[in-house]
């Protein structure tokens, strides 16, 4: 009986001892040819095993470095790409700015920041205005819920206003419930609640 410690290490143990055997049979193939048609073979082997690897980018690329990193980066044969040294793979990537804020509304999200940019450059009108107004909501929304607690119109229409750098100004309106989007909004609720109202609506519509 033949223990798996007295075996080779699997250097990728996700494609099991068989494909481990494979390879290094072919690494003791002395004509260049017949290893280079037996390192293909493989190649397409290791793709059929591991369908999902094809969703990846540079498919085929990554199955011919496995095959390397399978022969312990000594394979004597043709590969179609470059293979990869042992200091590429060892190297960990660059990890990755996460965004900062610079602020103390961390709870408003990098999402609401972007909008508040966008606002900005938008002109002045209808939209700019719908815009800002949505912000305002959804700034309530996250506030109530990072906080747990119920915030005041007012509040939000100062951190709106300290967020945009006194760009944006909500202070025309005496709370968001007045609100052209809120009022949109709560009037199409109140049509899909109440069936009687919209079946005299569509009479309304009807008789005209």
């Amino acid at each position: 009986m033949e223990y798996n410690t007295d075996r080779t290490q699997l250097l990728m143990p996700e494609y099991g001892r068989n494909i481990q055997q494979l390879v290094e049979h072919c690494k003791s193939l002395t004509d260049r040819q017949a290893r280079n048609e037996m390192a293909m073979a493989i190649v397409e082997f290791i793709g059929q095993r591991n369908p999902h690897l094809r969703d990846e980018e540079n498919y085929n690329h990554k199955l011919w470095d496995h095959l390397y990193i399978l022969a312990n980066y000594d394979l004597d044969v043709d590969s179609p790409f470059p293979f990869p040294t042992r200091e590429e793979i060892a190297q960990k990537p660059k990890k990755m700015d996460y965004p900062s804020f610079d602020n103390d509304y961390k709870f408003y999200g990098k999402s609401i920041l972007q909008l508040i940019e966008k606002a900005i450059e938008l002109e002045e009108g209808e939209e700019k205005e719908a815009l800002i107004e949505v912000i305002a909501n959804n700034m309530k929304k996250s506030y109530n819920v990072y906080n747990k607690e119920h915030v005041q119109d007012v509040v939000i229409f100062r951190h709106l206003k300290e967020l945009s750098q006194n760009r944006l100004d909500l202070t025309g309106i005496d709370s968001l419930e007045k609100s052209r989007i809120y009022h949109t909004n709560n009037k199409n609720k109140n049509q899909k609640n109440n069936p009687k109202k919209r079946f005299n609506n569509h009479n309304k519509t009807r008789k005209r």
